[in-house]
């Protein structure tokens, strides 16, 4: 699991936009997105080096939460929070891979 937060100097709904409509995720994220923002609805993503991820949305809470399974395992989740400075951000991804790849480097960095 790899967890990261970050605070933005802009509002939850500004935040809120740039995480669900497909034009500002194309901006930031992929260069074609198609997202069915409701529970269970499909998202695709598309990137110039002809990448593509699927990912169904698991949770929805406007303006404060944001969750998908990637269809090749995985997940993301997104919270969202009012903060002094704009919104907190916490992302979690896991994904099984991960969790295989940071057991490794422990191991490694064991031997140390």
């Amino acid at each position: 699991m790899i967890r990261k937060e970050i605070v933005l100097p802009a509002t939850r709904e500004d935040v809120w936009e740039a995480l669900t409509e497909p034009e500002r995720l194309e901006d930031w994220f992929a260069n074609d997105v198609d997202l069915d923002l409701r529970p269970g609805g499909g998202a695709s993503f598309r990137w110039s080096n002809g990448e593509e991820r699927h990912a169904t949305v698991t949770e929805i809470d406007p303006e404060r939460r944001l969750a998908f399974e990637w269809d090749d395992e995985g997940a993301v989740e997104f919270t969202l929070d009012d903060d002094v400075d704009g919104t907190r951000l916490v992302v979690i991804e896991s994904s099984p891979q991960w969790s295989t790849a940071l057991d490794l480097q422990a191991s490694a960095l064991s031997c140390v």
